[in-house]
């Protein structure tokens, strides 16, 4: 999940590159609702092992009241950080930030 700041503007998506894609969206590689909204902050993510299971989380997610998932971003990431930097950090730098990896 992406926003634009602090319960700005949410964006929900799935990828198998999340780096990449993180970085299209950063860059505004391709317009569209993220750059138009200047959503560029990776707030949560979750990692999943077959991507069948990440698009029926993502279908899920956009179905979801935008409380429930602001509630989601602030179980993990309550000050609303963006976690794309600390990918560039030493290792296991997310581990306390990362959910598990779900398998359905």
């Amino acid at each position: 999940m992406m926003a634009s700041g602090r319960h700005g503007t949410l964006y929900v998506g799935v990828t198998s590159d999340l780096l990449g894609r993180i970085s299209q969206h950063r860059e505004e590689i391709y317009p569209g609702f993220t750059s138009r909204y200047g959503v560029k902050r990776l707030v949560w993510f979750e990692t999943y092992d077959g991507i069948v299971d990440a698009i029926q989380r993502e279908k899920s997610l956009k179905k979801w009241k935008r409380q429930w998932k602001i509630e989601l971003i602030e179980s993990s990431n309550p000050d609303w950080d963006d976690l794309y930097p600390s990918f560039f950090q030493a290792e296991g730098a997310l581990s306390h930030l990362q959910p598990p990896t779900r398998s359905y």
